[in-house]
């Protein structure tokens, strides 16, 4: 199988070396000249065999929308878009119908792992027609974590269906981070009682009902700056947890801790807060987000 990719940044790149390790044939294209297989999207589009699968992996909101239109430009009846940002999915029904004038399909995939996903594999949730789902599942197992097809992998509805997992996923993650990061502050502000905080969470690893990936990449971070010195206590979001909050909202459904954890990230950017501090390196672990210097 040979696809394309438009986007090899923290992630699109690690995608693009995990697929070339499991035997898929992947042109890409960069704005980054140091990264691009290919010298435009018309070069891209023209190197790949028809009908043509065109991952797309790049920044939600407007560069989405203008690469997804310039492929548009480019790609044939038949052909399909697979749309792995972090874009809303009130803008994958948008795009799809779109693209559907011109008889070329799209699936939405929602996708977790980080900078770590070339190691681990990638969470992957998607949307879409369950006939262009097949015709792509040897790119989402190549992507996938090791392991059964369904602990890593899922269909989850039609078009929007994936993003709209992702967006329910992220919020679920803010509130565990925040959790986590309040927990740190409590200990670490108990320094008569507590003399190891990061020991005390390395023990948590096993055995605890609190034990998660998240928890390994907090002590991975408590051990490299075990007061969080070099990060400011400063937070921001990516808008799925505010997405998650107003699809709530409009269906009636609580989710005060999602909620308090969104609320939580924008006390961050008025003072400093040792939680907020814990919450940043945390996402510096695990996705590769720029951090504030402390200084």
């Amino acid at each position: 199988m040979h696809i394309g990719l438009i986007g090899l940044g923290r992630m699109g790149g690690n995608m693009r070396a995990r697929l070339r390790e499991h035997d898929i044939e992947v042109t890409g294209f960069d704005q980054n000249p140091a990264v691009t297989d290919a010298a435009s999207v018309a070069d891209l589009v023209a190197a790949l065999p028809a009908p043509r699968i065109v991952w797309v992996m790049v920044p939600a909101g407007a560069i989405t929308d203008s690469v997804i239109t310039e492929l548009g430009e480019h790609l044939e009846a038949g052909d399909l878009i697979i749309e792995g940002g972090n874009s809303r999915f009130t803008e994958d029904l948008r795009h799809a119908e779109e693209l559907s004038a011109k008889g070329i399909e799209y699936i939405d995939a929602g996708v977790s792992g980080g900078i770590w996903g070339h190691e681990n594999g990638y969470g992957l949730m998607v949307g879409g027609k369950t006939e262009q789902v097949e015709r792509a599942m040897p790119i989402f197992d190549a992507l996938r974590p090791e392991g059964p097809r369904d602990e890593g992998f899922v269909h989850a509805g039609e078009i929007g269906a994936g993003h709209y997992a992702k967006m329910v996923h992220n919020g679920i993650e803010y509130a565990l981070m925040q959790a986590y990061a309040e927990g740190y502050e409590l200990l670490d502000k108990r320094e008569d009682i507590i003399k190891d905080v990061p020991g005390t969470f390395k023990a948590w690893q096993r055995g605890t009902v609190v034990r998660s990936w998240l928890l390994e990449l907090l002590v991975r971070a408590l051990e490299q700056d075990p007061e969080f010195e070099k990060i400011a206590g400063y937070v921001e979001d990516s808008g799925e947890g505010r997405w998650t909050i107003e699809e709530a909202l409009a269906s009636a459904v609580p989710v005060p801790t999602i909620s308090a954890s969104i609320f939580a990230r924008f006390v961050s950017r008025q003072d400093q807060s040792p939680a907020m501090k814990a919450v940043a390196a945390l996402r510096q672990q695990f996705g590769g987000h720029g951090v504030k210097d402390a200084g």
